[in-house]
C-alpha cells in the first residue's frame, strides 16, 4: 500500500493549487474583459473556469495525495441532493426574508425594482449559475469539503471549525478578495458559518445551498446588475441579508430536522 503524504501538506498542495487557479482567474479575466468593472463575459468567464480547474483539481487530490477514489467517497440521490440544496438555501433565506421584511416595513429599507419582472427573474436565474459555478460549488467542494475532511482527521470539530475558516479568509486575501479589514473580518464569519453548516449537517451540500442564495442575494440588489433601486444599499447587504440571516442561518438550518441531514456526495 502506498504511504500518503502528511495530512498538513496534503493540506498545503490543495490551499496553493486553489489560489493559483484562482489567481489565474483573475488574470485571464483582466486579459480577456479588461480590469475595469464588471462585465457579464467576464464574470461567465470567471465562473465556468473555476469549476472546469478546481472540480477535477479536488478530485485528482482525492485520488493521488489521499488514495482514495472517487467512488469510495458517499453519494446521493439527485433528489437528496436537491432536498440538502433547498434546507441550505432555506437557512439563509427564511432569517433574510423576515428581516427584510420588518426593515421594509418599518420604513427603513426601501426597494424598487427597475424595469420589467420578466428581467429581473432572467437576472436571478443567471445569477444563480454563475454563483454556483464561481463560488459556491468549486470554494465549498475545496473548504468545507477537502480541506475540512482532512482537517478533520487530526483536529477536534471546533478546531477544524476555526481553521477551514482562517484558510478561507487568507485565501480571499491572497486572492484579492479581501482588500481591507472589514472584508476580512466579514470573510472570516461567513466561513465559520459555513464550517458549522458542514459539522452540524454531516453534508457538503447544505453549506453549497447556503452561500448560492446568500451570494446571489448580495450581488443581485447589488449595482453590478442594476435591477433594484435600493435607499440604503450598505444597510441592506450589510446587515438585512448579511449580518442578520448569517447570524440566525445555523439554527434555521437546525431547525429544518432530518431533511437537512441527509448523507452527502461528498464527506
Amino acid at each position: 500500500m502506498e504511504r500518503r503524504l502528511p495530512g498538513a501538506v496534503r493540506i498545503g498542495i490543495v490551499f496553493g493549487a486553489a489560489t493559483l487557479i484562482w489567481l489565474f482567474i483573475h488574470w485571464a479575466r483582466g486579459a480577456l474583459f479588461g480590469g475595469d468593472g464588471y462585465s457579464r463575459g467576464g464574470h461567465a468567464f470567471s465562473a465556468v473556469t473555476a469549476t472546469v480547474l478546481a472540480v477535477p483539481m479536488v478530485v485528482l487530490a482525492y485520488r493521488h495525495l489521499d488514495r482514495l477514489p472517487w467512488s469510495r467517497l458517499r453519494r446521493a440521490s439527485l433528489r437528496t441532493v436537491g432536498r440538502l440544496l433547498t434546507a441550505g438555501a432555506a437557512g439563509y433565506l427564511i432569517p433574510a426574508t423576515v428581516a427584510f421584511t420588518i426593515f421594509v416595513v418599518a420604513g427603513v429599507v426601501s426597494i424598487e425594482l427597475n424595469g420589467p419582472v420578466a428581467g429581473a427573474i432572467l437576472s436571478v436565474l443567471g445569477l444563480l449559475v454563475l454563483v454556483f459555478l464561481y463560488e459556491a460549488l468549486p470554494e465549498e467542494l475545496i473548504f468545507r469539503g477537502y480541506l475540512f475532511r482532512n482537517l478533520a482527521t487530526a483536529l477536534p470539530t471546533w478546531a477544524v471549525v476555526l481553521v477551514q475558516a482562517a484558510l478561507f479568509t487568507l485565501f480571499g486575501v491572497l486572492v484579492g478578495a479581501a482588500p481591507s479589514l472589514d472584508r476580512m473580518i466579514t470573510l472570516f464569519g461567513f466561513a465559520i458559518v459555513q464550517g458549522l453548516l458542514r459539522a452540524v449537517t454531516d453534508t457538503l451540500w447544505v453549506p453549497i445551498g447556503f452561500h448560492l442564495a446568500f451570494q446571489t442575494a448580495e450581488q443581485i440588489v447589488g449595482p453590478d446588475w442594476n435591477r433594484f433601486i435600493v435607499n440604503d444599499l450598505p444597510l441592506l447587504q450589510n446587515i438585512v441579508i448579511g449580518l442578520i440571516p448569517l447570524a440566525l442561518g445555523v439554527v434555521t438550518v437546525q431547525l429544518l430536522g432530518r431533511r437537512a441531514r441527509r448523507p452527502a456526495v461528498i464527506r
